[in-house]
């Protein structure tokens, strides 16, 4: 293991033209499964350093740290960085090497994550999680590159879904792991656990994941698959990756797309990052109870993602349109009952995370990518996933910043004996309204097609 953690920083090797096809073939299986559970444990641990935050925010308010408009401020710090990064991010990873991009993004975060359990300085929070976001923009586009490169168009799908199920892994860790750690030792060794979480998974990529192929000394994916046509088509087509990632910048059911996504984030972060927030303030439950039910939302987003990407390729023929239409409507429904319910049935508001977690896993995963890398080439997968991600997550921040402003707006101050109260009226219908909106934008895209 100490020589694969050496080559991380070596060069490429040649290609080996003296394997056998049963060798070709049995090197290919192993070391696509190494490059697809790294990536999907390397993002899962990525989630974690970006959501530690999300678990602490009441225990910051209640120590008197950071107020709600201060978290809401960081918050969307944390957005606007990595929305621009994720865009940038994105064209650079069709250029580069993405074992090591993705492995420095993850080991930025930690360092970050380890230095904010030192501070109490609402203008050093700012800066750390501002910088945060740009190193968590380089985790996913090394990610679908790598699905890209190593997986041929016929199973893209399935992986992507069961790689998309990393976003949930993480959620659960934090909600779960990051929660029982800040109830036993307080909130800075909330950020130092997300720390160590993330250093153990830079060494977990590190190990094992690979750039390209070619890079381990064996042909393209598209010979290896035995895909001919896409072979013969790769050999033909004279355009340069620069020339594809304008085409899609060119695209307008890509940007369609992206619309649907940022405002299928506004509805997905206002769980992820006041769900717990929300649950302590206007139901009463305490800090483990909300974390541990929004975690229910992320452990069944893990079914929603693993499902979505299989169900679509084998019973829809590879089209998620319908299938993206139904989840999106699923999600207006549950994020309606989960905030309109009042107070005292836990048992409902359990149910809404259940069919909630279904729907934004499944929706990640269309919404989120995989129809915008559908429809662009596969030497521009990055940059479609770039478009996408500045768009999501100017919404995420544009949430972020909206709801902490609109929620510290409606909080009426503390008496003697009474504890402080908000009124989230305003905040529901922005969040739920944002979620009928992404269902208005899939219907726009019905008729796109693949490689358009």
């Amino acid at each position: 293991m100490l020589t694969e953690f050496l080559k991380f920083f070596s060069v490429s090797s040649p290609l080996e033209s003296n394997l056998t096809e049963a060798e070709t073939r049995r090197r290919y299986s192993r070391l696509r499964w190494q490059v697809f559970l790294s990536a999907t444990i390397g993002y899962g641990l990525f989630y974690v350093c970006r959501l530690s935050l999300n678990v602490i925010k009441k225990p910051l308010v209640d120590a008197g740290v950071l107020s709600e408009a201060e978290l809401g401020i960081i918050g969307s710090g944390l957005f606007v960085t990595y929305a621009v990064g994720k865009f940038a991010n994105g064209f650079l990873a069709d250029c580069s090497n993405i074992r090591r991009f993705f492995a420095v993004g993850l080991l930025v975060s930690a360092l970050i994550n380890l230095a904010l359990g030192f501070v109490a300085s609402f203008a050093v929070f700012m800066f750390l999680w501002a910088l945060n976001g740009w190193a968590q923009s380089m985790g996913a586009a090394p990610c679908v590159v790598a699905l890209s490169r190593w997986f041929s168009d016929r199973d893209r799908g399935s992986f992507y879904g069961f790689w998309s199920s990393s976003h949930n892994i993480g959620e659960a860790i934090t909600f779960i792991v990051t929660a029982m750690i800040v109830s036993s030792f307080g909130w800075q060794w909330g950020f130092r656990g997300a720390a160590l979480l993330g250093l153990l998974g830079f060494v977990i990529i590190a190990l094992f994941m690979r750039d390209t192929p070619q890079s381990c000394g064996l042909p393209p994916v598209d010979i290896y698959s035995g895909d001919v046509s896409a072979a013969e088509e790769k050999d033909s087509d004279s355009r340069s990756v620069t020339e594809y990632q304008r085409l899609v910048l060119r695209n307008p059911a890509i940007w369609m797309l992206a619309l649907g996504s940022a405002f299928m984030y506004i509805s997905r972060y206002a769980v992820n990052s006041w769900g717990i927030f929300y649950l302590e303030a206007a139901k009463d439950y305490s800090t483990l109870e909300a974390s541990s039910m929004i975690s229910v939302s992320s452990v069944c987003g893990i079914v929603g993602t693993v499902l979505c990407g299989w169900v679509s390729d084998r019973f829809f023929g590879g089209r998620r349109n319908l299938p993206a239409l139904i989840f999106g409507i699923m999600n207006v429904l549950s994020l309606s009952v989960f905030l309109l319910a009042p107070a005292g049935h836990p048992w409902l508001d359990v149910a809404a995370m259940i069919v909630f977690g279904l729907a934004i896993g499944a929706l990640i995963c269309y919404l989120g990518g995989l129809m915008a890398v559908d429809i662009a080439s596969k030497k521009a997968s990055g940059a479609a996933l770039g478009v996408v991600g500045i768009a999501s997550y100017i919404g995420a921040a544009l949430q972020d910043l909206v709801s902490g402003i609109v929620i510290g707006g409606g909080k009426t101050a503390a008496e003697a004996g009474v504890a402080s109260a908000y009124d989230f009226t305003a905040v529901i219908w922005f969040w739920i309204g944002s979620a009928v909106i992404s269902v208005l934008c899939v219907l726009s895209v019905w008729n796109a097609r693949a490689r358009d």
